[in-house]
């Protein structure tokens, strides 16, 4: 699947300007963000996670199709759509974790995606934009296995976001997986 995306990409970088793109080592799907809080909630968010998800079996996830955030007058973030069975079931586990242990919970709908890149504002043909995304509509990125969950920390840079791991869980079912 990565490598598909990187094929896509470079060719969306001829057709598109101004977008920041994410790096090879910075894709990642977000489950929750959690914003500020203080560094001792780690450990203790870790082990519940842990206990939480040692249920959940590893499962295969597709990618297919781009699109924009927020939207395509106002966008800022291109973006693969992922799909998977269980992918919703996790990302509500991990919020009825988190939202037990006093985090707000996200107001926002989940909408399973990896975000490819980025805007600061977005200049360009607004139309242009529109045949792309339909051009990309349905390519189908192929499989990739969710098998761990990574907790990560943000950390904010110049050139743009840094992501540090701050634990690794494994799914219930790789755990027996060889």
């Amino acid at each position: 699947m990565v490598q598909k995306i990187f094929e896509v990409q470079a060719q969306l970088k001829r057709k598109l300007s101004g977008i920041r793109w994410v790096r090879a080592e910075n894709l990642h799907f977000t489950l929750k963000f959690l914003g500020e809080f203080q560094e001792e909630k780690i450990a203790p968010i870790l082990k519940a996670l842990e206990q939480s998800l040692s249920a959940t079996p590893a499962f295969p996830m597709n990618g297919r199709g781009i699109g924009v955030f927020p939207d395509i007058k106002r966008a800022r973030v291109l973006w693969i759509g992922l799909w998977a069975e269980g992918l919703e079931s996790l990302a509500k586990e991990v919020e009825k974790v988190l939202e037990a242990m006093g985090f707000a919970r996200e107001k926002r709908a989940f909408t399973p995606h990896l975000t490819i890149g980025r805007w600061g504002h977005f200049s360009g043909s607004i139309e242009h934009l529109k045949e792309e995304i339909e051009r990309w509509r349905d390519h189908d990125f192929g499989e990739s296995w969710v098998k761990e969950v990574v907790f990560f920390q943000s950390v904010l840079k110049p050139q743009g976001a840094v992501y540090k791991p701050l634990g690794v869980l494994s799914l219930g079912a790789e755990r027996s997986l060889p």
